[in-house]
């Protein structure tokens, strides 16, 4: 029986110092799959460049040189992990059986790998990398991590719990997964929209080995609203809900107010009208700028642009030797 052709897609965004240590672990993790027979010869280590400033896409050429198993593709400027990740995986899903994705900066197991295709030979269609600990972070960074996944899960995201975007994805659910066409992606909230059998594969996650991570906190919560608002519409039952009981309050004030006034019991006091009026206010803006990210959602949905441009690629012919033009996503 064939065995199946793998394509490792790890996108990579100004990554010139950790890039050189990273790219012989991965070559030498898929020539350690090829040797047990687990994967095919003709398996590839696809890099993303997400249109990194400095001289990561001239290191993928150099890599690509060095060794067949290396190739890569360079988006046409930088649209953001997501879309880098996303890019690799539909230009892949038509030339191999199985992905993996992988950021490059070494911190995921790389030898975590050997588990998920045991898992796919064992019929699995999706296997989620998920960290078993998180004892090498900070205090900080742990507990804003575990609420990040938590508040996903209670805003109505359906995420795996300590997982990011280490998985592997069969051709078949990316065949599938290629229907999703929104531009507002979140990746780890949608592949468990797509169905099919999955599992988890379990590994320690390490320090960075070089370079500085492009994930500061800033770009997490902003991930994690990008998350929500692409995937659920329970912040608008939330206003609502909010909406009705603030009413009911004030409904509930103007009958006390009415009565202290038939009796006489006023007391003129412009501080309580001044915080009254300041929390309504507060309410109202909070809830129209909510209400306005799925608005400004809506509308970037609505003009169809490409997800993703590729400008340049390692390879002419492809390796399985068909032509093909460069693909908008």
């Amino acid at each position: 029986m064939r065995q199946p052709r793998l394509w490792i897609v790890i996108p990579c965004y100004n990554e010139r110092d950790v890039l050189p240590i990273t790219a012989p672990l991965f070559l030498k993790e898929l020539k350690k799959l090829i040797s047990a027979g687990k994967v095919s010869e003709d398996s590839r280590i696809l890099f993303v460049n997400d249109g990194s400033g400095d001289d990561t896409w001239d290191i993928i050429m150099g890599l690509s040189k060095s060794d067949d198993h290396f190739i890569g593709i360079s988006q046409s400027r930088n649209r953001g992990h997501q879309n880098a990740v996303l890019a690799g995986l539909m230009e892949a899903k038509d030339k191999c059986d199985i992905t993996i994705s992988i950021d490059c900066d070494g911190q995921d197991d790389i030898s975590a790998m050997d588990k998920m295709v045991d898992e796919y030979h064992n019929g699995s269609e999706i296997v989620y990398g998920v960290r078993s600990s998180r004892k090498t972070d900070t205090w900080f960074k742990r507990t804003t991590a575990q609420g990040f996944y938590r508040f996903l899960n209670h805003m109505g995201a359906e995420v795996v719990y300590n997982h990011a975007d280490y998985r592997l994805v069969s051709a078949r659910v990316l065949a599938h997964f290629a229907d999703f066409k929104e531009v507002n992606i979140f990746l780890r909230g949608m592949f468990p929209l797509v169905g099919f059998k999955s599992t988890s594969v379990y590994y320690e996650r390490h320090e960075r080995m070089a370079g500085r991570s492009h994930y500061p906190l800033r770009k997490m919560l902003a991930l994690a609203f990008d998350g929500i608002t692409s995937l659920s519409i329970k912040p608008i039952s939330i206003i609502c809900g909010i909406g009705v009981g603030v009413s009911l309050i004030g409904f509930i004030g103007v009958i006390w107010a009415i009565v202290m006034a038939v009796i006489g019991n006023t007391v003129a006091g412009w501080a309580s009208i001044f915080c009254i009026i300041c929390f309504l206010g507060g309410i109202q803006l909070l809830s129209m700028g909510i209400i306005g990210e799925y608005v400004g959602k809506t509308y970037l949905e609505s003009k169809h642009r490409p997800r993703y441009i590729i400008s340049e690629k390692t390879w002419d012919p492809l390796p399985d030797n068909r032509e093909e033009t460069d693909r908008e996503g």
